[in-house]
């Protein structure tokens, strides 16, 4: 896709000075990261579905993922677009009976359903450029990149972004 990059979630951690958890997408081609603060309740749907926990009864994405399937509905892609305001912006692109739809989403959100369906994510290659962070050498240990990123949390607030 043109002017975006192809992300894969690489982990979700927590900002130590706001307590906020934060969703770590990775491009796919690159050491490139995009941190993204996310609320308490996106960031445990994410890691719920990552971790594989089998809940008896759905939660808020996983009867959202159903709707999409009842009404034959597929989530193509999830689209991070944007940073505006201190607000992470993201599309969910739907296709329903030969129809492209974008729906505008949080992040978060848009990610949650992601995992779960195994759409692809992308980000926009401008807010990867302003806001990414990369690491100069290729970085295999995932203990490594988180001990990394967060000392880079360390000196970072969101307001920074």
């Amino acid at each position: 896709m043109e002017g975006f990059e192809k992300m894969v979630v690489y982990g979700v951690s927590f900002d130590v000075v706001s307590k906020q958890p934060i969703v770590l997408l990775k491009a796919e081609q690159t050491n490139r990261f995009l941190p993204i603060w996310i609320g308490h309740p996106e960031a445990a749907a994410i890691l719920m579905k990552l971790q594989d926990a089998d809940l008896p009864r759905p939660m808020t994405h996983d009867l959202f993922t159903n709707v999409l399937g009842s009404l034959a509905a597929r989530l193509e892609r999830v689209l991070v677009t944007e940073l505006k305001d201190n607000t992470f912006y993201a599309v969910l692109r739907l296709s329903a009976h030969g129809e492209q739809i974008d729906i505008d989403s949080r992040p978060s959100d848009a990610i949650a359903l992601a995992v779960r369906t195994d759409a692809p994510i992308f980000a926009a290659r401008d807010l990867l450029d302003s806001n990414g962070i990369e690491f100069e050498q290729e970085v295999e240990d995932p203990e490594e990149i988180v001990a990394e990123f967060r000392e880079f949390l360390d000196q970072v607030s969101p307001e920074d972004f």
